[in-house]
């Protein structure tokens, strides 16, 4: 199994204020409601000057998440159209099993109808190359294409 590497960004999509409590689930795959339960939580604990300061220091220290992203060159910006990337990101994406509460990922119904999602697409895929094959304009171009 390969490890993918993973880098604590700012997530400016998710976020509310900076981004990173949403950056740090992210980064370990927690929920991010569960990331703000525990920094309010602190901060009612007494933790509070500690916390805003790290909170201040992760906000000019830490990379925007979508800065990352544009600078390592991702579909978005390989020139594909806006519609494109959104459907193919909702249909590539892997299918994260939520197995425990505090995890990150689907319940096992979302996964499903992602799956489901997933298979469809493939299947109008491969409608529509059959469609190609089949047709006479495929053999137009493989007998243009042989000369």
């Amino acid at each position: 199994m390969t490890r993918v590497k993973r880098e604590l960004l700012r997530d400016d999509r998710n976020g509310k204020v900076a981004g990173i409590c949403a950056g740090l689930a992210d980064y370990f795959g927690w929920e991010l409601w569960l990331i703000r339960i525990v920094l309010v939580a602190s901060v009612l604990m007494g933790f509070g000057g500690f916390l805003v300061v790290l909170y201040i220091a992760g906000w000019f220290v830490l990379e925007k998440k979508s800065v990352a992203e544009r600078r390592t060159g991702n579909a978005a910006s390989a020139g594909f159209s806006t519609e494109q990337y959104q459907t193919s990101a909702v249909v590539d994406r892997p299918v994260e099993l939520k197995t425990r509460v505090w995890q990150r990922g689907e319940s096992p119904r979302q996964a499903l109808l992602h799956l489901n999602q997933q298979f469809e697409h493939i299947e109008q895929r491969i409608r529509s190359i059959e469609t190609y094959v089949t047709s006479n304009k495929y053999q137009l171009d493989r007998e243009i294409s042989r000369l």
